[in-house]
């Protein structure tokens, strides 16, 4: 369930107003929540990273990798790759929604932005990604030269190069796309911001990170009204919460 932009804004205003510190525009605001959406989305792979050194507990609901991924899962996407020439192009589309797939940080609102690479796979066999020097060296031995059974690709410069050669299909790929882009629009009547539902771009991130967000843009906001007090007390908040999640 993601999070009304909305709540977020208007809590953000009422936390400032009510401590006299300030007000944030709207084109602060969605600037600072885009930013705010992208640092805790970035922060996930990090978390997950360490996670899976630690072992997990057994209890439903109470296992961290798994939570870490479930705040993935929104954004993760799969599609076809296209062979051209010698190599394959990333996929254009994501099959799970249709959206098309924009390798840019100025996708429309219909589009994803490509993030991350995930696995690749050849008639549903995983295939193995090599380093340039691993990769050019692979097939001088007939014991680990590359098979339609056990396929490797080299990825640069957002093309899949893949051995053997005669893999020309059936190549496909799972990735990620980053969050859209925030946005707190409104109609102006009489001098007032009137929110507008209709032109607005929710947080996609995971309902259980709200209190997470707010903190954060307050401690942006902090810097934007230049008030020290605002980004001490955020920083110490988002400190202690990432102990509290390490811990």
């Amino acid at each position: 369930m993601a999070i009304n932009v909305n709540n977020v804004y208007r809590t953000v205003l009422l936390i400032l107003n009510q401590e006299q510190r300030g007000y944030i525009t709207p084109d602060e605001f969605n600037k600072t929540a885009t930013q705010v959406q992208l640092d805790i989305f970035e922060r996930y792979f990090e978390d997950l990273n360490q996670q899976l050194r630690v072992t997990q507990t057994d209890f439903d609901y109470s296992n961290r990798q798994v939570d870490i991924d479930d705040k993935i899962s929104n954004f993760k996407c799969i599609g076809t790759c296209a062979h051209s020439v010698d190599r394959f192009s990333l996929p254009t589309v994501d099959t799970l929604t249709g959206s098309t797939i924009v390798y840019n940080d100025a996708p429309t609102a219909s589009q994803f932005a490509f993030y991350r690479l995930g696995t690749v796979t050849y008639n549903d066999i995983e295939i193995q990604r090599l380093q340039r020097v691993e990769f050019y060296n692979i097939d001088k031995s007939d014991l680990t030269a590359p098979s339609t059974n056990f396929p490797v690709y080299l990825y640069e410069s957002g093309k899949l190069n893949i051995k053997p050669t005669s893999i020309t299909s059936d190549v496909k790929t799972t990735f990620l796309r980053k969050p859209k882009n925030v946005v707190w629009n409104f109609n102006s009547t009489t001098g007032n911001y009137i929110y507008d539902s209709s032109t607005s771009v929710d947080f996609e991130l995971n309902s259980s990170e709200q209190t997470n967000v707010i903190t954060r843009i307050l401690l942006y906001a902090g810097i934007v009204v230049k008030d020290p007090t605002i980004i001490q007390v955020a920083a110490q908040q988002i400190q202690q919460e990432e102990q509290n999640a390490k811990s």
